[in-house]
């Protein structure tokens, strides 16, 4: 049996943008994918602080160090510049893996600089 685990989550991402003619998906900083983990192409669910939507998509890495965080396609309906995201990605484990494992957290400053 298999259970669904949070393997990564990145709180108070601040959006910067929202592209509503795009294909789809959320732009984030190759900086903060990388610092927990998550691979371009990953699915992710995003929690809207600010409005309570809750939508999934999957990531592409923005350019390194410039903080983006952008919203595209039918994701940029469900929120605006300056929004507080919650952004998660999950993995699917047995129970005893799960045990030993831990989510890979960041916390974003208002720039989307991962604090440490």
């Amino acid at each position: 049996m298999f259970i669904t685990f949070c393997k990564a989550k990145i709180a108070h991402a601040r959006v910067t943008q929202a592209e509503l003619y795009y294909e789809g998906s959320i732009t984030i900083d190759e900086d903060i994918i990388k610092a927990v983990g998550i691979i371009p192409g990953e699915k992710v669910e995003i929690f809207n602080i600010n409005n309570g939507s809750r939508i999934e998509t999957y990531v592409i890495a923005g350019k390194s160090g410039q903080g983006q965080i952008c919203l595209n396609g039918p994701a940029a309906r469900q929120g605006y510049a300056g929004d507080k995201l919650i952004i998660v990605s999950y993995a699917l484990v047995t129970p005893e893996e799960a045990r030993g494992l831990k989510t890979a957290t960041v916390y974003l400053d208002d720039a989307n600089r991962v604090k440490t």
